[in-house]
This record gives structure tokens, sequence and C-alpha cells, in this order.
């Protein structure tokens, strides 16, 4: 029977799954989850990926059963958060910031974060990430786990369900709980009462706890007993708690009620489970909703208003239609209909309702809005019974009365808003009611009569009407002056001058301001003409002439103010004329002040610029400069060039500041520096390098380091900047020896001689390095050479370009190169004229037309003479050196030096196996320092130390036919091979003249080993197996093959394994050329 709970949960598990990740509905996902949370096994067994278990103990264990329901309840809030952080992964619309869960989320804070456990489901999600401010998802997971977070989502919702049912004592088996959480079983004060079903120790033993509703109907009574929950004191038993889901099913709402077997069971529960013959004699009653049963689900509960679900207090959204609770509860406030008061208010983000006095939300911590209180609903709410008054609802009465937390006026109680700011009544709390001494007098209302409010009107209400009267009017006032360009300033002040109440503010600042404005004018300079001849006075008294002197400066140094000063002046006097005048004096006696602080010594010209600037400071110090900048006016704006600086100038401020102000140099000790150095004799510097270097540096000695460089060539002095230096090395010349260099090796000499004329570097000879060395040097060159150098220059770095083309042809009879389209092989050259074959590159003859390269040859060999005569000569003159650089080819034997430098390119290369001479090697574990190559074993380069008779036996061993006799017609005793010879510094080509011996088909000794080796390389013959023992082990060595030896391995099994790895490991050579 285990098993098939397994299986079943099995089923059920991945249906559900299925069923979340996928287009299934709310309703299947719902109808798994109940599936799972009603199979009869323990959590450990239940749930395969959380830790059920372990969550329940760490955060459900308490002292009391009130505490651990508590508990139970918080972990499944955490829960439900959970369960929506799953569901966004696992929808196919998920949220913008999905990757991550901030740890400063209220929400979290209060719910996953509070509990223990919480982090590790989002590890499972995939928040596996942790960063300073939250959980994450790793930056190489584009996409979550969608089936994984599915099966977690899905053991969440399930667990969630089961404390619920756990919560509201709905669950079907609370045993494997309360074997986790001991004080489930402790009892409450009032004392609680279990619903749970006996089962006897036989079906404990031997069957599951969970049975099928087909089973219950061929159960014996026995098998079911009501349980007893027995007191320490007393053994009265006591009736079981009636829940509102059948005790057996845990589904279905209960239907009826059965005294004997003590059951509440839902209507297919009670049909299966009393058709039994022994229990149809069992009475049941049919069980209706009270209104006490419904006031108290409604504590615990609350009703969906879309799809009438009844769902947990706890959660947040609905089970079924996941819609958020909305304000409203449904038929528990139908019943009991109550005045919306402050109590307890909603939260705008997840519409928990929490308590009045709570600032916060209790669930995501976001503050209560300051909005409007809805409206009230449409019934009255109940007020208490009290005798009406004549000024009930009026001014006086001090039971209706409120006031404004924001602006303290005063409201009455039928207001919802305050007649001031219009802000909500924040909270209407109930005001004390006074008891009032019984009277024999009946207060009656008299509402046709009016009060007479002059003698009993509250002089508090009659300012606070008064001042918003007042405000009223002075905003409308504002508002207009604003429209018609007048600051608030000047109404308020406007209306309090003018006193008037029937002339508006703006028609009397536009008729009577200026007037006023003006007489503060001439009392701030009556005043100021006052105060100076009474000073005067004081001094003592003088002749005639002496007063009108003194007269005279009294006029001359009176104050004359702007209007634009006098009405600041105004303005701040709050519109006292005297107060004004003496303000403007002092604002002005300030400014005169600090323009005088400036350096501004004459009071008079003071007094007058800032009468022009209409008393501001900036205008008046632009006024007093103008004249000051004149001069620099006319220098700037004259067609004369600009005076050089004089460094021998003796104001050293004066040419510092010139310095400064047209090098812009980065500071005053900077320019000091520079005129010290310009001004010692035994350094001839000129101005621009010393302020460069000066710019960079303010070390004396770096500066003159830097000013005084040597060319390597020249040998001459020169600062930094008239120095250039090449990319690929760290050499420097001066501007005249680089230009002269590279001038003569443009006209004279090949591309690639174009180096550093003082290293020779860099090796051309590299092609990766070629490219970006000529890109990098065409931009310098462009500079210094002169246009026509600069010409040739970009010809000869096309021409090497196009070498590399393989349709580039060089032309056999002369050596001009071009690009050939064609597909004949007969090609005409476009400087010469004549004719060579496009295969062969031989000269071309009639006889070559409609015959192949290699018939061509057999033919010439045969039928020619000529060629005839040549002997092998003229076969190692036609399998002569060919430049695999540039393809061009040459009639020389390679005997001699294997060093081979080409005329066209200057690529240098080995004329036996064509690898490349270079002075930097790129083989690994290289100790050759300098020129050198890296030769194939069958290179001619070791091949021509061996004696003509060893190569013929290897020619021997592979049946390969070769030539001994001298061909008749040759010259007898001197051998006739043309090669490349080095003659007094100069590369011409001869013959060789070497003597000839026997047996060597008229050829030296030298030239026949070259022919033997050229048919053993044509024939791809291995020299290997002909080595000896010491020639075996250097060419492992030389190509790094294990030569170890074993120490039982005898010299004929050594040799011959080491052959045998050399011949595997090392190929031969892939550039030797294998023409037969």
């Amino acid at each position: 029977m285990a098993s098939t709970l397994s299986d079943q949960l099995e089923e059920v598990r991945c249906h559900a799954e299925a069923c979340l990740y996928s287009t299934g509905s709310v309703l299947e996902v719902r109808a798994g989850i109940s599936a799972m949370a009603n199979i009869p096994l323990p959590p450990s067994v239940k749930y395969r990926y959380i830790a059920a278990e372990t969550m329940i103990i760490e955060n459900g264990v308490n002292n009391n059963r009130k505490e651990t329901i508590g508990s139970l309840q918080r972990l499944s809030t955490a829960l439900n958060i959970l369960e929506k952080y799953g569901c966004n992964l696992t929808s196919s619309s998920r949220p913008k910031y999905w990757r991550a869960v901030k740890h400063n989320n209220p929400v979290f804070r209060a719910t996953v974060d509070a509990i223990q456990g919480g982090r590790a489901v989002l590890c499972l999600y995939g928040y596996s990430n942790q960063q300073p401010d939250g959980l994450s998802f790793p930056d190489e997971v584009m996409e979550p786990d969608i089936e994984k977070v599915a099966a977690v989502t899905l053991e969440v919702m399930s667990l969630r369900m089961e404390l619920d049912m756990l919560i509201k004592e709905a669950h079907p088996h609370p045993e494997f709980f309360e074997r986790i959480i001991p004080s489930l079983n402790q009892q409450d004060d009032f004392g609680p009462i279990s619903d749970a079903v006996a089962i006897p120790s036989s079906l404990r033993e031997s069957q599951p706890l969970y049975m099928s509703l087909a089973s219950l109907a061929q159960s014996p009574t026995s098998a079911f007993l009501p349980v007893r929950t027995a007191n320490a004191s007393t053994s009265t038993s006591i009736s079981t708690r009636h829940t509102d889901n059948c005790t057996i099913c845990a589904i279905f709402p209960v239907a009826a009620h059965c005294n004997s077997c003590v059951q509440w069971l839902c209507t297919e529960c009670d049909r299966l489970y009393h058709s039994s013959v022994e229990r149809a004699n069992h009475h049941r009653t049919v069980v209706t909703s009270s209104k006490m049963r419904k006031n108290h689900s409604s504590l615990l509960s609350w009703h969906c208003t879309h799809c009438t679900r009844v769902n947990s207090n706890q959660d947040i959204l609905c089970e079924t239609c996941e819609r958020p609770r909305l304000a409203s509860s449904g038929s528990a406030k139908d019943e009991f209909p109550q005045p919306f008061t402050i109590t307890e208010w909603q939260c705008k983000s997840c519409t928990v309702v929490n308590a009045g006095s709570s600032i916060l939300c209790e669930v995501c911590e976001r503050p209560r809005l300051a909005t409007k209180p809805p409206a009230t609903p449409t019934r009255p709410p109940p007020t208490p019974n009290r005798p009406a008054a004549p000024v009930l609802g009026m001014p006086g009465d001090p039971d209706s009365q409120w006031m404004c937390q924001f602006c303290t006026y005063i409201n009455y109680t039928p207001a919802s808003v305050c007649e001031m700011c219009d802000l909500p009544r924040p909270e209407p709390a109930k005001m004390r009611v006074k008891l009032h001494p019984p009277s024999q007098v009946k207060r009656v209302p008299v509402l046709s009569v009016k009060p007479k409010d002059p003698p009993m009107e509250d002089p508090h209400l009659r300012r606070q009407k008064l001042m918003r009267e007042e405000g009223l009017k002075l905003i409308q006032l504002i508002r207009d002056g604003e429209k018609k360009g007048v600051s608030p300033e000047e109404v308020y002040t406007g209306m309090r001058v003018s006193g008037d109440g029937n002339i508006l503010p703006c028609d009397w600042l536009k008729a009577e301001l200026p007037h006023l404005l003006d007489q503060i004018c001439a009392t701030a300079s009556s005043s100021r003409a006052a105060d100076l001849k009474a000073g005067q006075n004081q001094n003592g008294t003088g002749t005639a002439e002496d007063t009108g002197v003194e007269e005279e400066q009294t006029r001359g140094r009176g104050v004359t103010l702007s209007r634009a000063e006098a009405k600041l002046a105004w303005l701040s006097a709050g519109g006292d004329t005297e107060r004004a005048a003496k303000q403007a004096l002092r604002d002005r006696h300030s400014k005169v002040k600090e323009l005088c602080s400036l350096g501004f010594t004459d009071e008079v010209r003071c007094q007058e610029v800032l009468r022009q600037s209409e008393g501001e400071v900036r205008g008046a110090l632009s006024l007093l400069q103008r004249p000051l900048m004149e001069p620099f006016h006319q220098r700037m704006w004259s067609d004369q060039p600009e005076p050089p600086i004089d460094i021998n100038h003796p104001d050293k401020q004066r040419v510092c500041r010139r310095l400064l102000a047209v090098y812009d140099l980065p500071s005053w000790g900077r320019c000091e520096l520079a005129l010290s150095l310009l001004q010692e004799r035994t350094a001839p510097y000129s101005l621009d390098d010393v302020v460069q270097a000066v710019r960079e540096s303010h070390d004396r000695d770096f500066i003159r380091r830097v000013l005084a460089k040597e060319c390597p060539i020249c040998l001459s002095d020169f600062p930094h900047s008239k120095m250039q230096s090449l990319t690929s090395c760290q050499c420097s010349v001066c501007c005249g020896c680089f230009q002269q260099h590279f001038t003569i090796a443009v006209r004279d000499k090949h591309i690639r001689d174009m180096v550093c004329p003082v290293c020779w570097e860099p090796d051309i000879n590299d092609p990766e390095h070629l490219n970006s060395y000529f890109s990098t040097l065409d931009i310098q060159l462009r500079e210094c050479l002169e246009p026509e150098v600069y010409d040739l220059f970009h010809k000869k770095l096309t021409e090497q370009a196009l070498i590399k083309d393989p349709k580039f042809l060089w032309c056999s009879h002369c050596s001009y190169g071009f690009i050939y389209d064609g597909d004949q092989l007969k090609v005409t050259c476009f400087q010469c004229r004549n004719s060579f074959c496009a295969q062969c590159k031989k000269p071309w003859e009639s006889q070559h037309g409609g015959l192949s390269c290699e018939r061509y040859q057999s033919w010439k060999r045969e039928n020619d003479p000529e060629y005839q005569r040549q002997g092998l000569a003229g076969y190692l003159r036609d399998n002569g050196i060919t430049c695999p650089n540039c393809r061009f080819q040459y009639a020389l034997s390679k005997g001699g030096c294997m060093h081979f430098s080409c005329s066209q390119c200057r690529y240098q290369f080995c004329s036996g196996c064509n690898n490349p001479f270079h002075t930097t090697c790129a083989v690994i574990h290289c100790s050759v320092t300098g020129l050198h190559a890296h030769h194939p074993r069958d290179c001619l380069f070791y091949l021509r130390d061996w004696e003509p008779g060893r190569l013929q036996a290897l020619l021997q061993n592979k049946v390969v036919e070769f030539n001994t006799d001298t061909p008749p017609g040759t010259q007898a005793g001197l051998c006739g091979v043309i090669e490349q010879k080095d003659e007094s510094g100069q590369q011409t080509d001869s013959a060789c003249g070497a003597q000839t011996q026997p047996g060597h088909a008229g050829l030296c000794e030298k030239h026949y080993r070259e022919y033997l080796v050229s048919l053993i390389n044509g024939h791809s013959i291995d020299p290997a197996p002909l080595f000896n023992a010491n020639e075996l082990v250097l060419a492992c060595r030389r190509y790094q093959v294990d030569d170890a030896r074993g120490e039982l391995e005898d010299d004929v099994t050594y040799y011959t394994r080491i052959l045998e790895k050399l011949i595997d490991e090392v190929p031969l050579g892939d550039k030797v050329p294998r023409k037969k």
C-alpha cells in the first residue's frame, strides 16, 4: 500500500508540474496541490526538494499551541511569497527584473527573510549568486530551469496548503505534524476538542492511514471510534469539535453530522460511509450554517468578490483566481453594516487591512497614503441619541468642532475635509460626550429664526474667517499681478501703502510708484548732502572763497540713486519712504566700498557707474574696467602682427605673463622655469622647444636632457621634438638624417631596405610584421619625403603587394612582372614583347604548342642537339632556383652556399629546402643566434656532405635510374653549370669551371651530388635508412625526438626503434622542390 501511495504521489506531482509550467489552468493546478496535500505521507517522504520537516521544526516549535499556530501562520505567509517568486519564473511573461531578489525589499524582509530556510528555497529556484544587496542568477545562466522551478514551486504550494489546513484544524492527518511539533498536542485554556478519528492498532500496523472512499463503505463500525480527550482531573468525555470541511476527505464542506459515529461528513462521504449495513441505522442530522459560525469563520477567512472563494486571512491573493483581496469583505459586512472609521485602513500596494494606529503596512511596510477617506455607506451611521439643541452643529457648540492637524483651522463635524486647506480629516476620532445635568427646559431646535451672531460669535472663529478671506484676496491679487509682470512683493507692498481697498495694487503701482521712487531718490540725495555739510561745519569756518569751493564739492559728492535701487530699498523697507532712503544710502555706501576694495579709488566715478548700472556691482565693475581694456582691444583688433616675446626684458613678470597667456603653460612656476632656461648662455634653445619641454615636466635636469639629444648619424644635438624614431625600435635620429636615409632607400634600393638606419630593424622577412610596419612607416614618410619620392615609395609598395597574387608572373626574358588573367600557356611580356610559357616559365617555342610542359621537355631532351650537348648542366639549369616568396626563377645551381637572397623581393631562403633565413627564430627551444634556417633531413644542406656512391646506393634501393656517363658533345674536363658568384662585392652569374671526375656525367663532384639529391627529392626518398648510429642520434636530437635508451635494450633494437620513431614523428620537408 505504501508503494501505491508513492506511485499516486508521483502521478499527482507529475500532472501538477506539467500544468504549472505549461498551459494548464489554475483550477487544475489547485486540484493537484490539494490532492498532494491530502495524501497520507509524512513531510520527509512527500517533499523531495524542500526540507519541509526541517523548516517546520525550525519555525514552528514553541512553548504552547498558541505561539506555534502564530509561527506556522508566519511560515505560511512566507511560503505564499516564495510561491509568487516561483510562479513568476515559470510564467511565460516573466517580470523585467526576474534575475535578482533584493534584500531591501520590505516584503522580502518581513516574510521570506524572517523565517529559517527561506533563502534555501530561493537557491533551489536558481538564485545561487550572492550579491551585496541580494541574490541573483549566475551570469552564465540565461533562462531558469523551468521544470525544476515548477517542481519546487509545487512543493511550496502543497506545504502552504497543509499548514493552512493545520491552522484551521482541518488537516485530515495532523498526526504527522503533531509528531514533529509536540506543542500542537497541548490544549488551550478553553480545552480544544480533537476531531480526529482513532484507528485501531491492527489497522495502523497493516494498513496506511489514507483509505479510499470506496473502502469506507465496506469497513466495520468498530474501525472508526470517536476520540475522547481526557482531562487530568476528570474523565468526562467531550464531544468532537465541528470543522468546515469533511473529517474524512477534508476537501468538501460538511453536509451532515452523525451522532452515532461522531463524524462531520460531506454528501458523498456520508453516502458511501453509511451505505454499509452495519451503519445504515445511524441517525444523522443536516448541518446548516448558523450566524455564529459565519461570524467565526469571517475572522479567519475572507470572501473573494470575483469567484466567491473563501480564502485564509493571511492570503493576499485569492487561491482560485489570484486576484487581490478588496477592502469590502462580503457577507459579514452585509449582515453587520458599520460606518467607515479610520480604526483600520487598507494598503494600496498589497490590499492588506491594517490597524488605524499603524503608519506602515504590516506586510509590505509601505506608508499609508494621505488620500481622502472613501465615501460613507448609504446607510447613515448610528449616532448616540441626545436631545437636539437650537445651536447644534453651528458655531459655538463645542461638541461639533474638530481641528485640522495641518492648518489648525476649526471645522464642524459634518465636513469630511478641512475648509481651509482641503486636506482630509485624518482621524475623526469620536469626541468625548459631555454629560450635561438634566434640565427641566427641553431644548427645541429653532430652524426658521436666524440667531444673531455678533454678540455670540467666537473671536477666534471670526479671526480665522477674516484671515481666510484676506488670504484668498491676496492670492488673487498676486495672480493678477503675475499676469501683468508684477512681483508678489510689489503687490503686497503696494496694497499696504495704498490703503484704499477700492484701488487695485497693480493700478496704484503703475500710477503712483514712479513718483514715489523719485521722491526716495531726492530724499537720499539731500540727506547725503546735508550730512556732508554738517561734517564740514564741525571742522570749522573758513573764508568765503573756501566756502564756495566746499559747496561745489558737496554738490559734486551728492548721491544720485537710480529707480531700481530705490525700488529695492522701498520693498525691503515695507513701503516706508524714509526708511527706504536710508536703506538705499547704506546699500550704495557698501557697494562703493566694495568697488574701492577692488582697486578703484575714485569715489565719484564709482557713484556714477553704479547709477548707470542701476546699482549692480557686476555691471559697474564692467564699466570701470572698460577703459583699462581699451589698449588691449586695439592691439587685438589691429592688423599689425603680435610682437615677439622679448626674453631679455627687464620686467620678468611681464615676460612670464606673456608666456602664460600665449603658450598656456600649466602654472606660473613653469613660466619662470622656461624663462630661466631661455636666458642660459651655454644652451641655445628655441622658445618653442623650451615651452614644449616645460609642458611635459618640471624637472630642470630632465628638460635639459630632452633639449639636448644627440643624433647617432650626424652626431649633432637636437631637442626631442626634432628627433624621429620608428615603431620597430628605440633608435632616434634627427629629422634631416631620417629624410635623407629614406629618400636614398626609396630611389636606389629595394623596398625591404627601408629599415632603421641605426640598428637595421625590423626583420622584413616576416610577412606578419611586414604589413603593420609599412602601414606605420607610410604615415611618417608622408610628412617628411618629397611628393615624387613618396609616390615612388607607394609604387614599390604596390609591386610588393602584387607579387603575392597567384596570377602574378615574372618574364623569363627580362625582370618585368605583371598580372596575367588568361588561360593560354603562351604569354607575351608587356615590357620586352617576348613570349614564354605561363606554366613552366621556359621561353616559348613553336614545338610547345599543343603539348604539355612535360611532353615538351621530353621532346626537347630527345630532339634538341644543343640541349643534349649541355647534358646534366642543362638539367640543373632547368631545375634552378625559384624564389618561394615572389616565384621568380633563376637558372642557377644550388651548390655552394645554401643561403640565397632574391634580387626581386630580397627574400632570404635556403636554395635546397626553401625554408627562410631569419635572425628571430620562431622554433621552440632553438638556441641558435644570428642568421640561420632550419633544414629538413632530405635537404641538400645535409645531403651534400654524402659521398656520390652513398647517394647512388640510396637511389638504387628505390630503383631510380641516374646518369654516370658524359654526354656526347660536351666540353671535357670542366664543369659548365651556371652558378651565382660573389666577385668584389658583386653578385655575378658564371660557369662553375671546376674539374670533372670520371663517372660523374661530365660534372664536378659538387654539382653531381646536387644532381643526385635532386633525383632523391624528386622521388621523395627518405635518407634516414642509410643513417649511421651517430647521424641517427644527432638527427633525433636535432628534431627533438626522444632518444632515451632502455635498460635491457641492445644496439640493434635501440637504433631500429628510434629510426622508426624518427620516420613516424618527423616528416620530410614540405617546401623541398619535388620536380622530376
